[in-house]
């Protein structure tokens, strides 16, 4: 009778700001459209010195009921015009999630790495990257960030929108992009798992942020 009691959708997501890839053409798709142009100066993204940054909860948000890590790109491009971010294409490595909250038990770290790239999350065996492409981008006067950026993801083959806000830094042949932490729904991207209700609720919502360094391509 116990298993037949509730059970949750529950799982963590990871992940990026992140571009439509070829390897993962969408299943569905609720992408904006592309406004961006392409017709400036092109960056290359420093993949070794930008990531996405992941939080995954319990159903209270609290750092006693957290998970947390990186994801690492394995490609992207920026495109500048005038002094000001125009576009950005990014396509995150989801074979390099890692896990940083239980770096003093790597058996239980191990383990959530490898459920997490499982089938029961992201599948890396058949999705092994995630995207993002901007499609807008709008400045802004107030606030503790400059840029407002519009832009698809795709995890898992789904695409929808998702909007950051960013500070967003052009100096010296260097880009700088750290957006503000954003959280997404995990279940639109199919990252659902279910799990008996007695080990415990996790929360819907995956928290996002995104670090990207890019130079100027020569």
């Amino acid at each position: 009778m116990k298993n037949k009691l509730l059970k949750i959708f529950a799982g963590f997501s990871i992940v990026a700001l992140l571009v439509a890839c070829g390897k993962d053409k969408p299943v569905t798709s609720e992408s904006n459209e592309v406004l961006t142009k392409t017709d400036g100066v092109q960056y290359k993204v420093d993949t070794m010195n930008s990531r996405v940054e992941w939080k995954g909860y319990k159903v209270l948000k609290s750092d006693q009921t957290t998970h947390f890590g990186n994801i690492r790109f394995e490609s992207g491009d920026i495109t500048v015009k005038e002094g000001k971010l125009q576009s950005g294409k990014f396509v995150a490595d989801i074979n390099t999630l890692e896990n940083i909250d239980l770096k003093d038990n790597q058996e239980m770290k191990t383990k959530l790495e490898g459920h997490l790239k499982s089938g029961d999350f992201f599948e890396v065996e058949k999705f092994p990257t995630a995207s993002y492409e901007i499609t807008k981008v709008t400045e802004t006067k107030s606030g503790d960030y400059n840029t407002l950026i519009d832009g698809n993801l795709t995890i898992k083959g789904i695409t929808k929108p998702v909007q950051f806000k960013a500070n967003v830094t052009v100096a010296n042949g260097n880009v700088s992009i750290a957006t503000e932490p954003t959280d997404i729904n995990r279940e639109d991207y199919g990252l659902n798992f279910e799990i008996p209700f007695e080990n415990g609720l996790l929360n819907k919502s995956i928290n996002l942020q995104v670090l990207i360094k890019a130079m100027e391509s020569k």
